[in-house]
């Protein structure tokens, strides 16, 4: 039951996620990437306050007795977990923001979506374990990503070398919530995570851009939509819907983003999907379905690895 909850909190981030991605566009046309990370992720970190402040109330209910807001700020795993997760997630989200200026948002998706490759690669060496179904479901997920966001052809730009950058941070910052997230409270390792990403952020906004606050104030949408909903909500989901998943499957339901961004994109704009996209979508959905289906065969396959 905990693995079926914490992979439909999975679904709703992807689904999240999936909305934001026009936002992050948007923030672009007005400010640089770093001052966008700077902003989206100390107002998303801000934004947990008042949900840590609420859900140490619903636990004082519950157990009849006074449970402490501050109560595991003092564990030594939270900020070495919280940490890491941030800096890796700064760097992630920094170089998809800066790849994005000069590639098509479709390739940025495809490519990021590499992570899921080398999230199972890392796994099946660092475990010695592998399972069919979780592969053939991650080879229709990158099959159904092409099928999606490739729609223009393949060719390499300036662009690409960021986002495949990325890929590697991307699926660390996975690994990193596999392992930090069943240690510690999920909303604190969230708020420690991004205000790490956000603390360097700003560093790196006032090295290398010259933020104008016209321009900030022209970008208060996106930077406010991408900061709540993006980062608060969908990240911290992130977070806790990756307790009870295996990593793997996990990057598996989270790629479809960019499934629930081209649907986004046809709710809410208006656009008409080409039926390539359509059937990418499919393959994207089955492969969610397959990677969680039991392997029968996992035991005797694992024994065959070793």
């Amino acid at each position: 039951m905990k693995k079926i909850k914490g992979e439909l909190i999975l679904l709703l981030a992807a689904i999240l996620w999936g909305t934001c991605f026009v936002f992050q566009k948007m923030g672009m046309d007005y400010i640089g990437a770093y001052t966008l990370g700077a902003f989206r992720f100390i107002i998303g970190a801000l934004a947990l306050i008042p949900v840590m402040i609420l859900f140490s109330k619903i636990d004082t209910k519950k157990s009849g007795k006074k449970v402490d807001l501050y109560g595991g700020f003092g564990d030594k795993h939270l900020y070495i977990g919280g940490v890491l997760c941030g800096s890796v997630l700064f760097a992630a989200a920094s170089l998809q923001q800066i790849g994005l200026q000069y590639t098509t948002a479709g390739k940025a998706g495809f490519l990021t979506s590499l992570s899921i490759v080398l999230i199972a690669i890392i796994t099946i060496v660092l475990t010695r374990k592998v399972q069919i179904n979780t592969l053939i479901g991650v080879l229709l997920a990158v099959f159904g990503m092409y099928l999606l966001c490739m729609v223009e052809g393949f060719y390499l730009e300036k662009g690409d070398a960021y986002e495949l950058a990325g890929v590697i941070f991307w699926a660390i910052q996975i690994l990193a919530i596999d392992k930090y997230s069943k240690k510690v409270d999920g909303i604190k390792l969230s708020f420690v995570q991004f205000m790490t990403t956000g603390i360097l952020s700003w560093v790196f906004m006032f090295l290398f851009e010259n933020p104008q606050w016209n321009d900030i104030k022209n970008g208060a949408v996106p930077i406010l939509y991408t900061a709540i909903i993006e980062v608060a909500v969908a990240y911290t989901l992130q977070i806790i819907g990756q307790k009870h998943t295996p990593p793997v499957i996990a990057a598996v339901i989270l790629s479809l983003e960019s499934v629930f961004s081209v649907i986004s994109g046809v709710i809410i704009l208006g656009e008409i999907m080409s039926f390539r996209e359509i059937i990418g979508c499919v393959f994207m959905l089955l492969a969610m379905v397959i990677a969680q289906v039991p392997d029968s065969n996992a035991k005797l396959i694992n024994k065959k690895i070793i």
